[in-house]
């Protein structure tokens, strides 16, 4: 495994665990939601603010899932909540709707918002981590490469045309190493940077003499 590979690999402990763990997660946020929506049928009347306990597996499935899945658990918190006033034949003011309303749908988006925003900043971090790596590598095989064609050139003038061509092998397989790393299919630079036009398009001219 490269460099860059270990550092976009998170090791164990790094991550929460409704992220390393997305079934368990939704698992949990399910049997709590369910939990609720008992509790909810269980006791009578609307003075306790049962409902509002769907905060937590709104919460959960935002932070582990993101903005799409934390609306989705939102809408389908005020979904239960509604098929309790069906069931149980109570009827909310529009002052306790807005109450019990508002804030789950608000969780899930503004969690999930700002749990995809994390998520974006730490695969950046670990991109540009993997990248300075990255160059650090190829800076350390550019030297090998250079010190291997000054060896080739010098044995080729002592003589020694057999070592000079050993050393010349090595030397040309480092260097297809390092280019299969850098813009191979498994390279963590993007296609566009891959691409000819981008190098050929962002190559320093020597200043006139």
């Amino acid at each position: 495994m490269g460099a860059e590979a270990q550092v976009l690999a998170v090791p164990d402990g790094r991550e929460p665990w409704f992220t390393q763990h997305p079934r368990l997660a939704l698992g949990v946020a399910a049997a709590s939601a369910g939990a609720v929506f008992i509790l909810r049928l269980a006791v009578d009347g609307t003075k306790d603010s049962i409902s509002m306990l769907y905060v937590f597996p709104v919460a959960l499935v935002a932070l582990g899932f993101g903005f799409r899945a934390g609306t989705a658990a939102g809408v389908i918190a005020v979904g239960l909540l509604i098929t309790w006033t069906i069931i149980a034949n109570e009827s909310l003011s529009p002052l306790g709707w807005l109450t019990r309303v508002t804030p789950l749908l608000l969780l899930g988006t503004l969690v999930g918002a700002s749990s995809d925003r994390m998520l974006d900043a730490r695969r950046a971090e670990r991109y540009a981590t993997a990248v300075a790596l990255l160059q650090r590598d190829a800076a350390e095989i550019n030297d090998s490469v250079v010190q291997g064609l000054a060896a080739t050139k010098w044995l080729l003038e002592a003589g020694e045309v057999e070592r000079a061509i050993t050393i010349l092998s090595d030397t040309t397989l480092t260097a297809q190493q390092l280019v299969t790393r850098v813009l191979g299919s498994k390279s963590i630079l993007t296609l566009e940077m891959r691409r000819p036009q981008f190098v050929t398009s962002r190559r320093v001219d020597p200043p006139a003499v």
